[in-house]
């Protein structure tokens, strides 16, 4: 099943730079969303698991993903801080 999910996942959104282009989208059009909140709602608009995300996100949105959680307090501002993605 899980592999059905990925295959849906994959049509759907080609690779993480589409997944990524539709999360900035999103932040773009909705100014006072942020991308933690972008990617919940995507998720939610769509029926996605948001266990399935990580294999979703590329580098430079985890980058943004980052900034957010340091931002809102959800993560410590040193270097070291890693999301668990």
């Amino acid at each position: 099943i899980e592999n059905e999910f990925e295959k849906v996942l994959e049509n759907k959104f080609f690779c993480p730079s589409k997944f990524a282009q539709e999360i900035e989208n999103i932040v773009q059009v909705n100014k006072e969303m942020n991308y933690i909140d972008a990617i919940i709602y995507f998720c939610e608009k769509n029926n996605i698991d948001l266990e399935s995300v990580p294999k979703l996100i590329s580098k430079p949105l985890k980058e943004r993903l980052k900034w957010d959680a340091i931002r809102l307090n959800f993560m410590k501002k040193t270097s070291r801080a890693k999301l668990p993605l």
